[in-house]
């Protein structure tokens, strides 16, 4: 049993705690956030996401799972400083490091005894050393390591990702301090890659990219099936069968959004142009996200003659289901264009609504599909939650002020929708 500290107690932070608290090791998590803190005391997670809360649970009553705000209550003895802090995107697209820094400075003076910082954050090629420059002000370099371990957890699936992961990624200059990270992974019977600091940091970089790029790919073409009368779903499905290609990620719609692949996509190519490289697939990939985005609320004002004075209800507000994650959501860039174009709003999310509220103020927040849909001159669906699939779309329609529906996840079948009366769109569909 190791002893571990993390910094952080966001996504990333939160669940690399409670699954290493799970595994039996006595787990540390630090935040600033004096609410945040007292809210996991309280067995709860400040964010959704399955099976979290059941791990905080388990763990704290067993005595393995600790939280707080002092560096100094958690740092001194700890074997492993998980160092798992937002990097969030600056105005010119480059990953914002401030917090980064201060989780060094703060973990800097409590190192007493041999520990290994492990950055798990997404960070800029180069952050390895930056940490260690700061440990080495406050700490002699052979009392310390520092350690590259990438995240690559999904936000709605991140327990399952953590237990079973692809693979473990560590980068590092004193391999043998790789290793030991290495074993405190053996209980997840994962690949393991040791390499060096930098190599690690751009694997995660160049996957989130890589994955982006799909994504970005896929709707370029849906675009172009629209134009040529061929079907993107049935393009994908007949590239995913080819084993080079393989089907993930091949799924049109309004984009991608979320705490990673915006700004990750962003910030690799911030450093590409710093390092005098000309990343014009990076762009064009970004510029091709936008435009789903634009394209759909530009195919909702054909349909509907014009929205201005007229009422659009949406479903899902998460920037992907099984979450309450707002951030860079595709549907805060579609809501905003509807109401700027004067029409009125109402949305309904299983999880996300008292976050959207924060940050689209104006929409009116529904209790349930149906009541988005009632008296409604069209429907968007923007996230591709379970319970949207399943819904008595024929109520749907009689609920409707006008029967339009433009389905920006392509759940619904066109024949079928067609069949029920409404004027349908998928992206990508004839």
């Amino acid at each position: 049993m190791a002893r571990i500290c993390v910094i952080g107690a966001g996504y990333v932070g939160l669940v690399t705690a409670v699954c290493f608290a799970d595994l039996g090791n006595e787990v540390y998590c630090v935040d600033i956030d004096e609410r945040k803190i007292e809210l996991l005391r309280q067995n709860r997670s400040p964010f959704f996401e399955p099976g979290v809360e059941e791990l905080i649970a388990r763990n704290a009553a067993a005595g393995r799972l600790r939280f707080t705000t002092h560096y100094e209550e958690a740092v001194p003895g700890s074997d492993f400083v998980f160092i798992c802090v937002g990097t969030p995107m600056a105005d010119n697209g480059a990953a914002e490091l401030k917090y980064v820094r201060m989780a060094a400075e703060a973990i800097g003076p409590h190192l007493h005894n041999y520990t290994i910082i492990i950055n798990k954050s997404t960070v800029p090629i180069g952050t390895g050393d930056l940490v260690t420059e700061i440990l080495s002000r406050y700490a002699d370099p052979s009392n310390f390591a520092v350690v590259s371990n990438p995240e690559f957890l999904r936000e709605g699936s991140a327990v399952s990702d953590a237990f079973n992961p692809d693979r473990i990624v560590l980068g590092a200059v004193d391999r043998a301090a790789a290793e030991k990270v290495a074993e405190l992974h053996a209980p997840l019977n994962a690949p393991v890659i040791i390499t060096d600091l930098r190599t690690a940091e751009m694997i995660k970089y160049a996957s989130n990219a890589f994955l982006a790029t799909r994504i970005s790919f896929i709707n370029e073409i849906a675009h172009i099936c629209e134009r040529l009368g061929a079907d993107v779903k049935e393009v994908a499905r007949g590239m995913g069968m080819d084993k080079r290609i393989g089907p993930h990620f091949l799924n049109a719609g309004v984009g991608y959004g979320g705490s990673c692949f915006p700004k990750d996509v962003r910030a690799l190519a911030y450093m590409a142009e710093e390092a005098d490289c000309h990343p014009q697939l990076l762009q064009a990939v970004i510029e091709i996200n936008e435009d789903a985005r634009r394209r759909f609320v530009q195919r909702l004002v054909e349909m509907t003659g014009g929205i201005a004075g007229k009422t659009v209800g949406v479903l899902g507000l998460s920037f992907k289901p099984n979450t309450d994650d707002m951030r860079d959501a595709p549907s805060i860039a579609i809501i905003t264009r509807i109401h700027e174009l004067g029409a009125e709003v109402k949305a309904y999310d299983p999880v996300a609504m008292p976050r959207a509220e924060e940050i689209l103020p104006w929409v009116t927040y529904c209790a349930t599909p149906y009541d988005v849909a009632k008296g409604a001159d069209a429907l968007l669906v923007v996230t591709e939650w379970n319970e949207f699939k399943q819904l008595d779309m024929a109520r749907v329609r009689d609920l409707m002020r006008a029967p339009v529906l433009l389905d920006g996840r392509n759940i619904y079948e066109p024949s079928e929708m067609r069949r029920l009366g409404f004027r349908y769109y998928g992206v990508g569909r004839p």
